[in-house]
């Protein structure tokens, strides 16, 4: 997921470069792609998030409480009657 978002940064086409295209070649096609590099931004950039996430699951620093946008149910803790249905 982290290379597909780093895919577009860091890329220059041939009319950015300056160099001549070949023949059938598209007008957003990369001049120089350097898979190695978006690779190793892509293992830095997923390691910093997994990073981030276990230090929070073990701090507790944002919990589900923080992220519910909608606030907690009216009849949340009055239990529940099978016979109501």
């Amino acid at each position: 997921m982290s290379a597909f978002l780093l895919l577009p940064f860091g890329v220059r086409t041939a009319d950015e470069a300056g160099v001549r295209k070949v023949p059938g070649q598209a007008d957003s096609a990369p001049v120089d792609f350097r898979a190695g590099k978006v690779a190793m931004r892509a293992t830095i950039l997923a390691a910093v998030l997994c990073a981030l996430y276990i230090a929070n699951y073990f701090q507790g620093w944002i919990t589900v409480d923080d992220i519910n946008i909608f606030g907690t149910p009216p009849e949340y803790g009055q239990g529940y009657d099978s016979t109501e249905v």
